[in-house]
């Protein structure tokens, strides 16, 4: 895919998440696409958290992620609450030989057919965050390029939730952050960096080119376009 083609998809996606009327809605429309754009993702959800860490799924393409969410839940252990405590991408290639969440691993790799899953922070607001969640039948399912557009996906996402809510400036502050974190994965992913050294680049485009870091980091989520420091 062309460098121009992907910032037309990405541009289509930002006005399809923006036309939705609820928040409801936003995150039925955001897992479909999901499942559209990134190759390895057979299913998606998204699952959200409360200030009082209480978990749900918010939204789902199949029953297989509800039913996969639920487990998680049930014996508080897997992929997507490691994402939503430690707000950072978690990858399993693959399932059936995963130790970080045995019990959970093993059912639904049996139960569900289940062989690998990414979750990436998707939201966070002053009293909730969440995670998108990407299941797939397959080993091995999520490359450097999904993990790169999951990445970006849950950018536009955090900004299309933002914009149905109405929220305070402190709200908007963690979105913002969360824009940049997920500038930083991008960039992590792409080139091998470390968190700092991404942030580093990140610093750097931002004052050479007299813009907010924000912006910057934006930029990058909508073009996909690595900035030159």
């Amino acid at each position: 895919m062309t460098d121009e083609s992907v910032v037309d998809q990405f541009a289509a996606v930002a006005r399809e998440l923006r036309k939705q009327a609820t928040e409801g809605a936003t995150l039925d429309q955001s897992v479909a696409i999901a499942v559209d754009v990134i190759d390895g993702c057979d299913y998606a959800g998204v699952s959200v958290a409360d200030y009082k860490r209480n978990v749900r799924t918010a939204a789902a393409t199949d029953t297989i992620v509800m039913r996969g969410d639920a487990l998680q839940y049930e014996l508080d252990e897997g992929p997507c609450l490691d994402s939503l405590r430690e707000h950072e991408t978690v990858l399993s290639p693959d399932l059936r030989v995963e130790r970080r969440w045995p019990r959970w691993a093993q059912l639904v790799s049996e139960e569900l057919g289940i062989r690998s899953m990414l979750s990436l922070q998707l939201f966070t607001s002053e009293h909730s965050y969440g995670a998108l969640n990407l299941y797939s039948r397959s080993i091995d399912a999520f490359d450097d390029q999904d993990r790169s557009t999951g990445l970006a996906l849950a950018a536009h996402i955090a900004v299309a939730l933002a914009a149905s809510r109405e929220i305070d400036e402190r709200d908007l502050a963690i979105v913002r952050r969360t824009i940049i974190g997920q500038a930083q994965g991008i960039l992590m992913e792409r080139h091998g960096l470390t968190s700092a050294q991404a942030f580093s680049v990140l610093r750097q485009v931002s004052s050479h080119s007299n813009r907010k870091l924000f912006k910057v980091a934006q930029e990058l989520v909508q073009t996909r376009e690595t900035p030159a420091a």
